[in-house]
């Protein structure tokens, strides 16, 4: 890639991290915007388990609750639930859902692969993913109750339970979910008691279709250096689990919409024209939860988990998200636990190092901040988080 600058902008890492707290609503939480628009400015909010989804976005929004997210996601559908970048479950804009479906479904599958005995061929997999379509047009299903409608509709090939999973054995057809989702035929329903439901994003989204593929990629590209840059292709691969040879095309092609930084002497790329930062640095306690999109996405990883911060907050192999955390001055400073029981919510923080008293006050304000938004009277304890990641 040929630098649109022969001097290239010199930024550092306190004021791209400024610059990161401000866009991502965690200076202060919004006053103007909705849950949708707070997940678009994320590029998705992670909902494996949505009550930290509803956290994530929640925080961001003066005076929201979780209650303001469940309503946007399934009342007002200004929200979907399906699988995003990575295949794994995500709260998106539905308004983006044209662009985020074309762009996975440009991409690799994210799906294992399975045995012969197990894996579908290209045929038998359009056969499946249009049977999941065409059953989800205008209803919700248990996965029991499309396992059946699938077969219905393919044969019993489709749903022999043949394929590992968690200590069991799911049917067939399971191994092109995410696949399904990322064609734009299926995304999550409201749960039915503990049974999740699947139904089909163009009940309310008429004449839906993916946008293309390579278009769709580079939007997305665009998206993440707004919310994440400046950043390398490397980053972007490793963000949406792609090669980085691919990711390095894509940041080609948009060239002439890229410029050439430096980041603390380390060149990256930004949207042509982003190069300013906040005047002052950050400071500031934050609570961010499981997977929230900030520490997830944010490079260089070393940067943002410092020295005794990737030891105590990554896992072995370096992936982000597990703990919650806490941020002191947009860095993570160490992490926190939430015990609820009614409305109660018990939350242990552990610093990594000594607070200041206004530190020790902000932190304070965060946790009252977590109680609004989850709708619970919080309490905080300060001491050793004694629970594993995903607690």
């Amino acid at each position: 890639m040929t630098p649109k600058s022969s001097t290239p902008a010199s930024l550092t890492w306190s004021g791209v991290t400024s610059r990161r707290m401000a866009r991502h609503a965690l200076t202060e939480p919004a006053p103007d915007l909705g849950p949708a628009e707070v997940a678009g400015v994320l590029c998705g909010a992670h909902a494996q388990v949505l009550s930290a989804a509803e956290f994530s976005i929640g925080r961001r929004i003066a005076g929201a609750t979780r209650a303001d997210v469940q309503r946007a996601l399934w009342e007002d559908r200004t929200l979907v639930k399906t699988f995003g970048p990575r295949g794994t479950v995500h709260l998106l804009p539905t308004a983006d859902l044209p662009m985020w479906t074309g762009a996975l479904s440009a991409l690799p599958s994210s799906v294992p692969a399975h045995p012969e005995p197990v894996r579908f061929s290209a045929e038998q997999a359009e056969e499946v993913i249009a049977a999941i379509g065409d059953a989800l047009a205008d209803t919700e299903l248990t996965v029991d109750e499309l396992t059946e409608a699938i077969v219905d509709r393919t044969g019993p090939w489709a749903g022999e339970e043949t394929m590992e999973a968690f200590q069991d054995r799911w049917p067939r057809w399971r191994q092109l979910t995410s696949t399904a989702a990322h064609r734009g035929v299926l995304c999550f329903g409201p749960n039915r008691g503990r049974n999740v439901t699947y139904t089909n994003p163009h009940r309310w989204l008429p004449g839906f279709r993916p946008d293309d593929g390579e278009a769709a990629l580079r939007g997305l590209v665009t998206r993440y250096l707004y919310a994440y840059g400046p950043a390398t292709p490397q980053h972007f691969a490793r963000w949406l689990a792609i090669p980085p040879r691919r990711a390095v095309a894509l940041f080609d092609e948009l060239a002439g919409e890229l410029e050439s930084v430096e980041l603390d002497g380390a060149p990256c790329w930004t949207l042509a024209g982003d190069t300013a930062t906040p005047s002052q640095p950050h400071r500031g306690v934050r609570l961010l939860g499981y997977f929230d999109a900030f520490v997830v996405a944010s490079q260089p990883r070393e940067r943002l988990y410092p020295g005794p911060a990737a030891a105590r907050g990554l896992t072995p192999g370096g992936q982000a998200g597990n703990y919650p955390v806490v941020l002191v001055d947009g860095v993570v400073g160490g992490v926190w636990h939430q015990r609820r029981s009614g409305r109660r919510l018990a939350i242990t923080v552990e610093p990594l190092g000594e607070l200041t008293a206004t530190q020790r006050r902000q932190l304070e304000e965060e946790v009252e901040l977590v109680g609004a938004v989850m709708e619970a009277a919080a309490t905080l304890t300060l001491g050793t988080v004694t629970v594993g990641p995903h607690a």
